[in-house]
């Protein structure tokens, strides 16, 4: 009866254990570390949307409608991000060093490059990157945070604040 009693409550207590499991949110620290977890890896730029101070949306206002534009988020931290319009002109000189004002404001308003490392919010809404060094000075040794707004095994998007003002949002689908 004793031996009988003692497998019930390991029965019992194991049953506990795992019911406590199942039934815990996913939240907190969980939460952080599956968002951490799923980023990891190279996402293509699929679309671009803009809402200007004025309210309005626009499609593509700083990609265009064919976004070039990759990010790769690594395990250990660190990013790098690329982003440009498929459409930026060569330079007639066919130096980079020496283009003309014209072509080096179309370059300046059609890509953008930055590198950093990358945590995420312990609600696993807000990515948070450190930005060391970026094609806009204006973002250089900032903190940048992008509202996660959905994520999947293979689609990524967040909303930020955008260095062309207003607000805009970003799609990423995971490079397989």
């Amino acid at each position: 009866m004793i031996a009988l009693n003692c497998r019930l409550a390991r029965s019992f207590s194991a049953l506990t254990v795992l019911a406590t499991l199942f039934l815990v949110p996913v939240t907190g620290a969980w939460a952080q570390s599956d968002v951490s977890k799923q980023i990891v890896g190279v996402w293509k730029l699929v679309s671009d949307s803009n809402t200007g101070t004025d309210g309005v949306k626009k499609m593509g206002a700083a990609w265009g409608t064919n976004p070039l534009g990759k990010i790769i988020f690594t395990s250990s931290g660190h990013f790098i991000s690329l982003n440009t319009r498929a459409e930026i002109p060569k330079f007639a000189s066919g130096n980079r060093m020496q283009g003309t004002a014209d072509e080096n404001k179309a370059v300046v308003q059609s890509s953008l490059a930055s590198e950093g490392t990358y945590s995420v919010s312990a609600d696993g809404k807000v990515l948070i990157q450190k930005i060391e060094a970026c094609t806009w000075p204006g973002w250089a040794g900032t903190e940048q945070k992008r509202n996660i707004t959905m994520i999947s095994k293979d689609e990524f998007k967040w909303t930020l604040v955008a260095s062309i003002g207003g607000t805009s949002e970003l799609t990423y689908r995971r490079i397989k």
